[in-house]
């Protein structure tokens, strides 16, 4: 209990005091994190539209390959990042393995599935709505799915949030791929399995409340732009 208030007491005093420590790991964490997420999205969302409207062979298998993969083990990512990116490995040529491009690599295999995955789910409800309609007025495949995509954007940026939750608590994968080096690819949950293997658990909890404050202030922030619950809408 102790070391819990006196987390608390670490965070809020990192905190107010603009510990510059702190800024630089938590810019680095929104950094990596939010690239990850943008570049997730951009992939994730058109995929899982796309599998919502078009019916091909091995649909149902596509679709149930992309739902396992929401469950990877983000170490394995890790481990076969590394080994993509290392000296030896084919990428290696790019130097990005300890950067923090190389995170961002890791965080996007990891969260594109799970972005995809729920984007498919709200596109297929939408496309059950709008099926006829669309049909009707003779529009092509990719003004459909750029239709579903603005109609259901709100549904949308839920899927990209779900991402970004997933990401910003990331360590295995960006430990491996980052090396945890300080000014450099130190982050927020790195810095936390650094400092709890230390002993040091009062600056650990210092960290991870900060990092649930941050995931609730972005949350809150987009929920609030995205106008999701005005008032007289249920």
């Amino acid at each position: 209990m102790n070391d819990i208030l006196q987390g608390l007491i670490s965070a809020g005093w990192l905190i107010i005091t603009f510990d510059p420590d702190l800024i630089e790991i938590v810019l680095r964490s929104l950094q990596v994190t939010v690239g990850a997420v943008v570049v997730s999205s951009v992939i994730g969302l058109p995929l899982g539209a796309w599998l919502a409207v078009n019916r091909f062979r091995f649909r149902r298998f596509v679709i149930a390959l992309m739902n396992a993969l929401m469950g990877l083990p983000p170490v394995v990512v890790g481990l076969i990042v590394y080994l993509f990116l290392s000296r030896s490995g084919p990428l290696g040529v790019l130097n990005l393995l300890f950067t923090p491009s190389a995170m961002v690599i890791a965080q996007t295999i990891i969260i594109t599935p799970l972005i995809a995955s729920i984007a498919h789910q709200a596109i297929r409800e939408l496309w059950a709505e709008y099926h006829d309609l669309l049909i009707s007025v003779s529009t092509s495949h990719r003004q459909r799915i750029c239709t579903l995509l603005w109609d259901g954007r709100r549904a949308l940026l839920t899927a990209s949030l779900a991402g970004f939750g997933r990401a910003i608590g990331e360590v295995g994968a960006i430990l491996i791929v980052g090396g945890n080096i300080d000014h450099v690819t130190r982050v927020l949950t790195t810095a936390i399995a650094l400092e709890t293997s230390k002993g040091n658990f009062s600056l650990a909890l210092a960290l991870g409340f900060v990092l649930i404050a941050l995931a609730i202030l972005i949350n809150a922030t987009v929920h609030s732009l995205s106008q999701t619950e005005r008032s007289g809408r249920w």
